[in-house]
């Protein structure tokens, strides 16, 4: 049986997931709070498995809440149940010590999915959440392998060769054009991805569509 303890400032919010798991067989509702304080004065009061715990709340807000209760009851799990869909706020509320974060909007069966999965004793991001943060992660990996560092100088024939390859030329294609040989090209090419640190063939469009060398 999971005891948990619902936090949120709005009780027709409190009402909804008390209904959402009003069948659930291993879900028990022992308590709510409609703040930050009030949730940490029943944490000690009732010591609940989980607590589902929303951000936006007076007196005290969901992830300092989140903090104080990690630091006196750290085998408590705490589920984050927000409508902010930010990876600012995923990252605070994972930095304090929360076991999960969820979007209001999910189904319930996310919602008893995240429940069970924090009991377990796993890190549960929603589905929604999850894709948000492996998109970021994805970007912000793209940026940093498309930056081009200051001190990297391209030659006159590098550049004739990132536009040529860039708009979807082969090596061959591109021996033949510059009238050079195909191991030439090759030497260049991975020249050219090892100088750029670039990975992929897509990358090397990218940069080549970002600093201008070509037009999509």
């Amino acid at each position: 049986m999971y005891n948990i303890l619902l936090v949120d400032d709005h009780e027709i919010i409190i009402d909804g997931i008390k209904a959402l798991l009003a069948k659930e067989k291993n879900i028990s509702i022992v308590g709510e709070a409609l703040n930050g304080n009030e949730a940490i004065l029943r944490t000690r009061e009732l010591k609940p498995d989980v607590i589902l715990m929303d951000i936006s709340m007076p007196e005290l807000n969901g992830i300092d809440a989140t903090r104080k209760i990690k630091i006196e009851f750290p085998d408590t799990k705490i589920l984050m149940l927000t409508h902010y869909e930010s990876k600012e706020y995923v990252l605070q509320a994972l930095k304090v010590g929360a076991d999960g974060y969820l979007l209001k909007n999910s189904k319930r069966e996310e919602l008893i999915r995240g429940i069970e999965a924090v009991c377990a004793g796993k890190r549960y991001l929603g589905d929604r959440i999850s894709t948000m943060m492996l998109d970021s992660m994805f970007g912000a990996a793209v940026e940093k392998e498309e930056k081009l560092d200051p001190d990297v100088i391209l030659t006159k024939r590098e550049i004739e060769i990132i536009k040529l390859l860039a708009n979807d030329n082969s090596n061959q294609e591109v021996s033949d054009k510059l009238n050079i040989s195909l191991r030439t090209v090759e030497t260049h090419r991975r020249n050219i991805m090892q100088k750029l640190n670039l990975k992929s063939a897509v990358a090397l469009v990218r940069f080549a569509v970002k600093h201008n060398y070509i037009e999509l």
